[in-house]
């Protein structure tokens, strides 16, 4: 029964995950204009591209791949490609991350496009699991617990990375607040001691006059 429901919980999660498989279609083009898919990604966490295009090299088309992140690293560059690219990577940092294409046309007068198929999947979902059955010779209910187990720390991962981004935007609005109460208070400290200045210069300036 254990077995069962830990089965249970990770084909409810495969469905959820099969929402990042993404299937769209790019019309070539003489410009250069980047289509681009982002995901974000935590530190150290593995992550695994699989692309599929249709079409083939040649076909009067050239489609050109790019995945870089928010940092500026450049994780594959491929140029003039048709069928199937594998990225995989570990991300140094947590960062968002860019799956970036473009389709150049190479003649005139034709409308082209290619179609892509693009599943991304990070962490846990990553990994080879039918590999790692194989080499530690576990058991398909030991394997499906072994990954749930890794996607709870995962969660847990993500919630401490949130809670903590919440306590740094919490301290730098009440930083924010404090440089604004204090700065509000200096102006009105300037207002007011420019305005006793005006009104002491005014006095004056009239009783020389002998206005009063």
């Amino acid at each position: 029964m254990k077995g069962f429901s830990a089965s249970i919980l990770l084909l409810c999660f495969m469905l959820l995950r099969q929402a990042f498989g993404l299937r769209f279609d790019i019309p070539a083009s003489k410009k250069s204009e980047q289509v681009c898919v982002r995901d974000f990604v935590s530190e150290g966490q593995l992550v695994v591209i699989d692309i599929n295009s249709d079409g083939s090299v040649g076909d009067g088309q050239q489609l050109n791949l790019y995945v870089r992140d928010s940092n500026g690293n450049e994780y594959r560059r491929k140029r003039d490609f048709a069928g199937e690219v594998q990225v995989a990577f570990t991300a140094p940092q947590s960062t968002a991350f860019d799956v970036c294409f473009e389709n150049l046309a190479q003649a005139n007068g034709r409308s082209l496009s290619r179609s892509i198929e693009l599943d991304i999947e990070s962490g846990s979902e990553a990994r080879d699991w039918n590999k790692i059955q194989a080499s530690e010779k576990l058991k398909p209910v030991e394997v499906d617990l072994r990954r749930i187990e890794e996607l709870t720390d995962e969660i847990v991962d993500e919630l401490n990375y949130l809670k903590a981004r919440e306590e740094r935007l919490r301290d730098t609005n009440e930083s924010t607040n404090r440089r604004v109460r204090n700065f509000s208070m200096a102006v009105i400290f300037v207002l007011v001691a420019l305005g006793a200045w005006q009104i002491n210069y005014l006095k004056n300036y009239f009783r020389a006059k002998h206005i009063i």
